[in-house]
C-alpha cells in the first residue's frame, strides 16, 4: 500500500463485482440519478455511469459514499471535460 506524503490529499475506490462502490475524499454530490453519479471528490470531479445506481450511504462527515448497482464506468474529469452531469437534460438536448 502507497503511503501518502504527509498534507498530500489521500482517496480510496473500492468496487466488488461492479455492484457496489465505495469512495473516501468525497466532498460533495453534485447530482445523481440512476445511471449517472457526479461526485466532487479531493483530486477532482468524479463521475460514475451505470444502470439502476443508488446511493446506498452518505456521509460527508466522513467524506464517504456507497453506491449499489452496475456500474459501468468511472471517470475523472479534466479541464477539458464539463463538470455538467450529462443526466436526462443533456440527453434530450444533445
Amino acid at each position: 500500500m502507497i503511503e501518502p506524503v504527509k498534507g498530500q490529499k489521500r482517496q480510496e475506490v473500492k468496487m466488488l463485482n461492479r455492484k457496489l462502490l465505495e469512495i473516501t475524499g468525497v466532498l460533495n454530490v453534485e447530482s445523481f440519478d440512476n445511471e449517472e453519479f457526479l461526485l466532487e471528490t479531493e483530486l477532482g470531479f468524479l463521475a460514475i455511469r451505470g444502470q439502476n445506481l443508488h446511493m446506498k450511504h452518505l456521509s460527508l462527515e466522513q467524506e464517504l459514499v456507497a453506491i449499489e448497482g452496475l456500474v459501468h464506468s468511472l471517470a475523472y474529469l479534466d479541464g477539458s471535460q464539463s463538470v455538467k452531469s450529462k443526466g436526462l437534460f443533456g440527453k434530450i438536448f444533445k
